[in-house]
């Protein structure tokens, strides 16, 4: 009993150290980017610290240039979850509704993912190549549809998971009752997938911001958030960079942050109203029924 408990106090420190190192190997990079802001020095750099200065978010606010690409990058972002999430869900449902047999399903469902597969520059170069038949040139548009064109399959992906969840006899429920396959995909379909859609909405915007490879050669003469921090990078690195992470990862905590406020609050609404159904029914059956005369 004794060497039992022994062991499970070293395996217990031995657990604390491990968090301890997988914690500090995670974000101790984000910690040292961070410092590197408030340092004075002209390079990005803490182990010759210089002073702490505000100087940087000064800097970074006045940089025309990169706030052009933070809206070109969201102007993408945006057009690209307004393509990729119903082009997802669109082959999705074919992969999950069509009755295919084994072979003809895992040829479908390589073509729809194959995207995700093929290099972000060989992606670029042939959304170029392909839209200018068109008369369509390099831009926001083209390198919305660049991106869109692998993105759609992680968010196809996301979809086919949660439909393989889906209970079928509830569309056939619906439409024994009457209803149209409108309203059950309306009524029944769309609430199943809020999640998925949320979901595939946050990934395909993230996916877009952070996507350079397909987007440097489709987008021609603009620029985005990556292609002009990569310039900065080429030209010179300065602790302005840094000072653009401090305030994504502030926008991203406080966001987190605000998520898991109305998700808490949603919960104790939730046991609220439980609560009061249950206080209902109970009251209800503590009532005394009439008994015929």
């Amino acid at each position: 009993m004794i060497r039992a408990r022994g062991a499970d106090g070293w395996m217990g420190r031995i657990l604390s150290i491990y968090l301890v190192l997988f914690f500090l190997y995670m974000f101790g990079p984000l910690l040292i980017m961070s410092l590197a802001a408030f340092n004075d020095s002209p390079y990005p750099t803490v182990t010759h610290w210089q002073g702490w200065t505000l100087r940087w978010f000064g800097a970074l606010f006045a940089d025309r240039e990169l706030w052009v690409g933070i809206q070109n990058s969201l102007l993408i972002g945006v057009g690209v979850m307004l393509l990729a999430v119903p082009c997802g869900l669109a082959a999705a449902l074919l992969l999950t509704r069509m009755r295919l047999s084994r072979t003809s399903r895992n040829l479908v469902y390589g073509i729809l993912v194959s995207p995700v597969l093929a290099p972000g520059i060989l992606l670029g170069i042939s959304t170029l190549i392909f839209w200018q038949n068109f008369g369509v040139g390099g831009g926001l548009l083209l390198a919305t549809i660049g991106q869109t064109s692998f993105i759609a399959a992680y968010c196809m992906l996301l979809f086919t998971a949660r439909l393989q969840r889906f209970d079928a006899t509830l569309e056939e429920a619906a439409l024994d009752l009457g209803a149209s396959h409108t309203q059950v995909f309306r009524r029944i379909m769309l609430p199943f997938l809020r999640p998925a859609i949320l979901t595939s909405c946050v990934l395909a915007f993230l996916q877009s911001m952070e996507n350079y490879n397909t987007t440097v050669f489709a987008i021609g003469g603009e620029r985005t958030l990556m292609i002009e921090i990569a310039a900065n990078v080429r030209h010179g690195l300065t602790p302005m960079v840094n000072a653009l992470a401090v305030v994504l990862i502030a926008v991203t905590v406080a966001l987190a942050l605000a998520y898991e406020l109305h998700r808490r609050t949603e919960l104790r609404r939730a046991s609220r109203r439980a609560a009061a159904a249950q206080a209902v029914d109970l009251r209800l059956a503590r009532k005394p029924t009439l008994q015929p005369a």
